[in-house]
């Protein structure tokens, strides 16, 4: 029964509720050293990722664990959550894996395509070459929100072809049921997250229809206001669905949840502004011995800001704690 609805979360005083947790997790934004190695790789589309590599303290302990993170939707491997989860697997001894999805990297990609919800190939050329050497004995993926969604659906879209080293996947505050989280998010009180979200995506479009002329019309981009309709009238086209409906039924990763055969836990909050019912899927973790599913009531969107006197976050010592010491689950 890998549900947990009582997680001992409790909200820092003043940051109770979903708008006020998710924004208190944005804001506050943690010092971490540079990355100790960039490595740029080539995709197999001659396209390329940029990944930044992080070594504990300790180098005895960095040649047999290490922890990959995916960010979330237009964000990149330096973002303040990136950032804490970096520093808490150092402190644990793992080397770190933070990669930036196509066109996130600070320089945008080559090819025509860039990222979405549910492009794992990515994902697995990534950790194809991380795991290459056969270095690792553990390997823990790890992804917030979109890139939640990615590592649990490369985990449970092709079980047989994990390597065998993954020893635990994470999704944290995870839009794993597309279709309804979109609709979440097109609510009126989420408008200034939409808009911030689709300001950054809108961008994005109208570089590539310089960098690539004929290919994307631009008339009415600027009335676009919902994921929907954004996803409909670019991300679908763009990679290869017929409608965002589509793109949301074959990216979401609640259909290959009960497919992952690692340890895997998804932590999402009952206040996160960006979350669907559908996004809690109590059934699957109450019937499963490896799907693990902590739902607190509060938390808001990669937030989970607990404490006393002085704010601390929660989030990243319990999923340090599911990776690191799975005995207590």
């Amino acid at each position: 029964m890998p549900f947990l609805e009582n997680t001992g979360f409790r909200a820092y005083p003043l940051l109770r509720g979903g708008h006020a947790q998710t924004i208190g997790g944005s804001v506050m934004v943690p010092h971490l050293r540079d990355p100790d190695r960039i490595e740029v790789i080539d995709t197999p589309d001659d396209d390329f990722l940029v990944c930044d590599w992080y070594y504990p303290d300790t180098p005895h302990a960095s040649a047999s664990r290490l922890a990959i993170i995916s960010h979330g939707l237009e964000s990149n491997s330096r973002a303040g959550y990136v950032r804490r989860m970096i520093r808490v697997m150092l402190d644990a001894g793992w080397t770190v894996l933070a990669w930036n999805f196509r066109s996130c990297s600070g320089e945008m990609n080559r090819a025509f395509r860039v990222y979405h919800s549910g492009a794992t190939d990515d994902l697995a050329t990534i950790v194809k070459m991380a795991t290459k050497t056969g270095q690792w004995e553990k390997v823990a993926l790890i992804g917030f929100s979109l890139g939640g969604n990615l590592t649990l659906k490369y985990a449970g879209e092709a079980p047989d072809d994990l390597p065998e080293s993954i020893s635990a996947v994470v999704g944290i505050s995870v839009p794993c049921h597309l279709d309804s989280a979109s609709r979440e998010m097109a609510r009126p009180e989420n408008r200034l997250y939409m808009q911030r979200f689709l300001s950054s995506l809108k961008r994005k479009v109208r570089f590539k229809a310089e960098q690539f002329p004929g290919r994307i019309k631009l008339d009415g981009l600027e009335r676009i206001e919902t994921f929907h309709d954004f996803d409909d009238r670019y991300t679908a086209p763009i990679h290869g669905f017929e409608s965002a409906m589509d793109y949301y039924s074959q990216a979401s990763s609640l259909q290959f949840l009960d497919r992952i055969r690692v340890r895997s836990l998804l932590l999402n909050a009952r206040s996160d502004p960006f979350l669907s019912d559908e996004c809690f899927p109590v059934e699957l973790a109450h019937q499963s011995s490896l799907f693990h599913l902590d739902a607190p009531e509060d938390g808001g969107h990669v937030g989970f800001i607990s404490g006393g006197a002085r704010p601390s976050f929660w989030l990243f010592d319990r999923v340090r704690q599911f990776i690191v010491r799975p005995e207590v689950e």
